[in-house]
């Protein structure tokens, strides 16, 4: 006997939001299912943090760098990655969260969530198009760099844990790898 799954659509899971129905669970909607987020440790909360902070600095009015708030995916999910990296349209964000066509790309640390937060969540921004998710290992110390999307996921994953990088929206921006994991 197979066990069926409800899924829920973005609107119904922001009906549940502001119904109230969901106040002080740490959730997220993925592919329509509503998921439970992994506490987030002290090691875990420091470096997606810094990493802000950095990025926020290096990036100047670029971009802005919003931590820990939620994005609107057409793919049923309304994910809240550690960072995101998104245009500045300053009140339009009143009325949404910043949509694939707004996000330059998406970041993620990890430890005890590493496995559901790969499979599912590279998936999850792949199928939309976002160009970059960067994924960092708590762990092993050690950022993979996943871009181009496609319908089944990214066709590059590249682990990177020394050295620098530049993101594709921003070439002229030299990323120092110590400063997202060390």
């Amino acid at each position: 006997m197979s066990v069926a799954i409800a899924k829920w659509t973005l609107e119904e899971y922001h009906r549940m939001i502001e119904a109230g129905l969901l106040d002080h669970r740490r959730v997220e909607l993925l592919l329509g299912e509503i998921v439970e987020m992994a506490p987030e440790g002290e090691p875990h909360a420091y470096f997606s943090s810094e990493a802000g902070d950095y990025l926020a600095q290096k990036l100047g009015s670029r971009a802005m760098v919003r931590q820990a708030k939620p994005i609107t995916l057409p793919n049923q999910s309304e994910p809240e990655p550690d960072i995101a990296i998104v245009q500045r349209l300053g009140r339009e964000y009143l009325n949404h969260h910043p949509y694939p066509e707004n996000i330059f790309w998406v970041m993620e640390y990890a430890d005890s969530s590493w496995e559901k937060d790969f499979d599912t969540k590279s998936q999850v921004y792949a199928e939309v198009g976002i160009a970059e998710y960067w994924r960092i290992n708590l762990k092993q110390r050690q950022l993979l760099l996943f871009r181009d999307p496609r319908s089944n996921g990214y066709a590059s994953c590249t682990p990177i844990a020394t050295g620098s990088l530049t993101p594709l929206a921003f070439p002229e921006v030299v990323i120092e790898i110590p400063q997202l994991i060390d």
